[in-house]
């Protein structure tokens, strides 16, 4: 600090008529409440109208119960150079893999339309403990959502007042007490194979909701904190284009080590 040009002592008076000059200084600034990190997603298909990405595990899809913000507002925040970003289709939370933004309405009212038409092909990787029977491929179990006490939202097999869900199973591979499942949904209802695969008796690995807390905590012991559900396979026609479409990802790389862990 300077005093009529001069330097001067911490001890120093000012007096009146003086001319007091602070040198300049940062101020932190305070982050938004509101704000948004941008953040870049792997992308595995991009054109005018749809954006395909690889989720990864542990991210909501979009912001709201207690959730800030998900991966669309991310994608808008690091995009803000483009208007129209919506999701086409939901990952809960903990599952990771192929998810598709709309990136004109036009494109996001012709695929919807698609999937309520059942035009739309949709597999998920999930590891079950034990051995899926064989005969059990087709599950046609009606779901119903309700909140707990608590108001977490869950969902029932309820024969009376459930919707009508439909998953196609198919082994994989077997990796000791462990089995690696291939999940076709033919309907997309809330938590479906979850749901579906509790039902059979065989909950997912890593499943905090559905699934067996002892196996939880197994698999975490081995260093794998999520729940083991992929979604790894899309087929659909471009609504616009009618060209083909077909995508499949590898599981990533926490999943394939847990299945090293498990056996060969």
């Amino acid at each position: 600090m300077r005093v009529n040009k001069g330097r001067v002592s911490s001890e120093s008076r000012v007096k009146e008529g003086d001319e007091v000059r602070i040198p300049p200084f940062r101020v932190s600034e305070e982050t938004p409440k509101n704000f948004i990190p941008s953040r870049e997603f792997e992308v595995v298909f991009e054109d005018s109208y749809f954006l395909i990405i690889n989720k990864p595990a542990g991210l909501a899809v979009h912001g709201g119960s207690g959730v800030s913000f998900g991966v669309i507002e991310q994608i808008r925040s690091s995009r803000p150079e483009h208007t129209y970003f919506e999701l086409v289709h939901r990952l809960d939370k903990e599952t990771s893999g192929l998810l598709i933004i709309a990136k004109k309405r036009i494109g996001l009212v012709k695929l919807q339309e698609m999937m309520r038409q059942k035009h739309f092909h949709k597999a998920y990787y999930a590891l079950v403990k034990g051995t899926w029977p064989a005969n059990l491929k087709d599950i046609k179990l009606p779901l119903y959502k309700y909140l707990t006490p608590q108001g977490e939202r869950r969902v029932r097999v309820d024969m009376e007042n459930g919707k009508y869900a439909h998953s196609i199973v198919k082994k994989v591979k077997k990796y000791n007490d462990f089995e690696l499942l291939s999940v076709q949904i033919l309907t997309g209802r809330t938590h479906q194979i979850r749901v579906h695969l509790r039902a059979s008796g065989f909950g997912i690995v890593g499943d905090e909701k559905y699934g067996d807390d002892t196996l939880t905590k197994y698999v975490s012991s081995l260093g794998f904190n999520r729940m083991f559900l992929h979604a790894y396979k899309l087929s659909f026609v471009h609504p616009i284009t009618d060209e083909r479409l077909n995508f499949e990802i590898d599981l990533p790389d926490d999943c394939k080590t847990l299945l090293k862990k498990l056996g060969p």
